[in-house]
């Protein structure tokens, strides 16, 4: 057995880990390495650590684009085989992995403008919509806990992470022939969720592990406040909204930005927060919502009884869905205290930058960040308090006031991940660290050292362990 760490390896983006056993390639996850435009292009366009024909399975965590977001391209580049996944992440690929596409094809032809002038050949999207339903096509669909055979003497199980829905962590069980049929139990975190949140269930435990593949966003890291910090949101909110202006909350559009309609649902219901509009400024988000209301089985129980004894938990008086484009530009002329969720949640795509581009000079308003941001993103740079930044080319002042909470985040902090690792039961013999910068998966890496005996390694690009 040996396992290649194809992406996601000194960075938090780009998820790819190749599995060998048995004479099978299996890669867990295909995801898209964002930051700077013209690198992620490069990176993403080619698979330089393998062979897209010679991949034999799939397999998916989630959805959110960091990690599945170059299944299109891998398909396009002759991947035949079987994509697996659970319910609610095919779901929310279906239309993750077409807004995707949308958006590299406006960049595309938007780059290509800028070419022309400059006497330079086009460029081609990565991928196009049409790619993306093609490779729908192959993906099959497994519950929670329901062991599957993907490959000669490898059998899968998905495992709830907690994360965002139908984030799956996963296990796969091994008889290595290559080492006499021994049996190994091999799992992949996939991105692990801090446990009470307002939506999902906690993550999982995974009992008589011998390999870890472990993310470490967060090592080292402690987020400010628990899960369930609905009051000091709520606080943060009022104190903005008396400002007169808009607030503006960039938010991922799969599971953040249900998570703060459940919540602001909650807020105006008792009062605790005066009614404002609310307008989802985000086509994605929108039908991102349809699909949450679909999956009560990734719900935890309040909210999986507050469906069903009471109400939408998405909707409430006030809520403005939006999709067409004429609908978001109206916003612009918007007066008065209102809130607008829109996606991307790290500003470097979607109608966020449109609404950054137009309020960012305004004090009245407030730019609220409530999830993390990668580094070299539009939203790492306003959160760090740059004076000016640029957005579509052009120089943008920064004059709104800048706020962040991070109990929302869908990611364990660095406490939270030592204790996911102690629930795992097993010799957990070797583990190796990824989704994390340098920084973060050294933090964790030191924590683990001191209390587990076993080998912690961190994952290096394009580096091949054998085991």
């Amino acid at each position: 057995m040996k396992i290649k760490f194809c992406g996601a390896a000194g960075t938090t983006t780009g998820s790819q880990h190749l599995l060998e056993v048995n004479g099978t390639r299996i890669l867990l996850d295909c995801g898209l390495y964002q930051g700077r435009r013209q690198d992620s292009y490069e990176v993403n366009c080619k698979f330089p650590n393998f062979d897209p024909k010679e991949i034999d399975v799939v397999i998916l965590s989630h959805a959110h684009i960091d990690h599945s977001g170059n299944l299109p391209n891998l398909c396009k580049q002759g991947f035949a085989g079987n994509i697996y996944t659970t319910f609610a992440t095919r779901d929310l690929c279906q239309i993750m992995l077409a807004d995707s596409a949308h958006i590299q094809e406006q960049d595309t032809e938007w780059l290509n403008k800028d070419r022309a002038r400059d006497g330079l050949p086009p460029v081609e999207a990565l991928y196009l919509r049409e790619d993306a339903e093609r490779c729908l096509r192959q993906f099959v669909t497994i519950g929670y806990e329901r062991p599957i055979p993907v490959a000669d003497g490898v059998t899968l199980t998905f495992y709830d992470a907690g994360h965002i829905l139908g984030a799956a962590q996963v296990l796969l069980e091994i008889a290595d022939k290559e080492d006499g049929g021994k049996k190994k139990r091999f799992l992949f975190s996939g991105d692990i969720g801090r446990g009470g949140n307002e939506i999902l269930r906690d993550p999982a435990t995974v009992r008589d592990v011998d390999f870890v593949l472990m993310e470490s966003t967060y090592g080292g890291r402690e987020h400010e406040l628990p899960t369930g910090a609905t009051d000091e949101f709520g606080a943060i909110l009022a104190e903005a909204l008396a400002r007169g202006g808009k607030v503006l909350i960039p938010a991922f559009a799969v599971e953040r930005t249900q998570q703060l309609l459940y919540i602001l649902n909650q807020l105006f219901t008792s009062g605790k927060l005066r009614p404002v509009p609310v307008y989802v400024d985000s086509p994605l988000a929108v039908n991102a919502t349809e699909i949450f209301r679909i999956h009560p089985e990734c719900f935890n129980e309040t909210v999986y009884r507050f469906l069903f004894d009471q109400s939408d938990p998405f909707l409430f008086d006030g809520l403005h869905l939006i999709r067409a484009v004429t609908e978001s530009k109206k916003l612009n002329d918007v007066t008065g205290p209102c809130i607008i969720i829109s996606a991307s949640g790290m500003c470097e795509a979607g109608r966020i930058r449109h609404h950054l581009r137009n309020g960012l000079d305004d004090p009245r308003n407030t730019v609220f960040f409530v999830g993390y941001c990668a580094e070299h993103t539009l939203g790492r740079a306003i959160r760090d308090g740059e004076p000016v930044v640029n957005i579509f080319g052009k120089p943008c002042r920064v004059r709104a006031t800048i706020e962040g909470i991070d109990s929302f985040s869908g990611h364990a902090d660095h406490s939270e991940l030592l204790d996911w690792f102690r629930r795992i039961t097993g010799a957990k013999s070797q583990v190796w660290l990824v989704h994390g910068e340098p920084e973060r998966s050294a933090a964790l890496q030191t924590a683990l050292r001191k209390e587990h005996p076993g080998e912690i390694g961190i994952a290096e690009l394009g580096k091949t362990v054998v085991w």
